[in-house]
């Protein structure tokens, strides 16, 4: 069984920062494009960003851009989504995901295969 593990959540004050982390195992990291999404309380699952096998594409959602960054280090089998600004829409579980993609990747979650349990964030005063 392949395990993705997200860490990194937490509450926040807007305007702080905070860094998930997606680690993987049982599986080879970069054959793989991975997808961070999220999903607020009553609303549906999004795609917030998402990273090609070997990084060189990225893609976010319009309403982080600029504010979040991905990341990743296939050495390390981990995958980063730093989240600069924050603010109080952004609060919603986050999940990584990885998908079969071989070039590129995009924010539809249908096309990723292996998810996280998520991991909270909480933007709030």
């Amino acid at each position: 069984q392949l395990q993705l593990v997200e860490s990194g959540g937490g509450l926040v004050q807007p305007g702080g920062s905070l860094r998930l982390s997606c680690a993987a195992s049982g599986f080879t990291w970069d054959y793989y494009a991975v997808g961070w999404f999220r999903q607020a309380p009553g609303k549906e699952r999004e795609g917030v960003s998402c990273i090609s096998r070997r990084g060189g594409t990225t893609n976010y959602v319009d309403s982080v851009k600029g504010r979040f960054t991905i990341s990743r280090d296939n050495g390390k089998n981990t995958v980063y989504l730093q989240m600069n600004s924050l603010k109080p829409e952004d609060t919603a579980v986050y999940y990584c995901a990885a998908g079969n993609y071989w070039s590129g990747c995009d924010l539809k979650s249908t096309e990723y295969d292996s998810w996280g349990q998520g991991t909270p964030v909480t933007v709030s005063s």
